[in-house]
């Protein structure tokens, strides 16, 4: 079984063994899909236009595996070509939230009238930018933007208390690449 991810004009990839490197006019994105129990059974290469990942048995779990591969090289193609933008939206009835972020961590201070502030991770070739009422996410790699948005999900989670009646929170409104497509 072989799949195919097409690199257009102004992107290059790079293969070695079974590490892709793909590089473009949003950066530079790298993934190593080294894995020793499918090793000898994949192949990935690339010949400038396209990569093919190559699956050398029937099995239906190499083929997945296969699939995932080429998805996964897909977005990073997408990353560096569209990048990436996730749209969260602060949600309070009790007490206002206040939300700031820096480069590491995004600080949810005054969540149903806590003192202290709660804190969510930004994941490595993430930026985060906080309005009144929205947070919007960008980078060029889908992963540690999509992990970003679910540490501050996670971050404002309720608990003890009836989730009918508490509904203040951060939630994920919308997944667009950076030029506004809807993913």
């Amino acid at each position: 079984m072989e799949t195919f991810v097409e690199i257009p004009d102004g992107v290059k990839a790079d293969v070695k063994d079974k590490h892709i490197v793909i590089s473009g006019p949003g950066g530079t994105l790298e993934k190593d899909f080294d894995d020793p129990r499918f090793n000898h059974l994949l192949d990935i290469k690339t010949d400038g236009k396209k990569i093919t990942v190559a699956a050398s048995g029937e099995r239906r779990k190499l083929g997945s595996l296969a699939g995932a591969i080429a998805a996964h090289t897909r977005n990073m193609v997408i990353g560096v070509t569209k990048g990436y933008k996730y749209e969260m939206k602060i949600f309070f009835t009790h007490f206002p939230i206040t939300v700031t972020a820096t480069k590491d961590e995004v600080q949810i201070k005054n969540f149903l009238g806590e003192k202290g502030a709660r804190t969510a991770k930004v994941a490595k070739g993430a930026e985060v930018h906080v309005d009144k009422e929205h947070i919007e996410i960008r980078g060029a790699d889908v992963e540690a933007v999509g992990q970003t948005a679910a540490n501050i999900e996670l971050a404002c989670k309720i608990k003890g208390r009836d989730r009918r009646i508490f509904q203040d929170g951060i939630y994920l409104n919308g997944r667009f690449t950076k030029t506004g497509e809807k993913l």
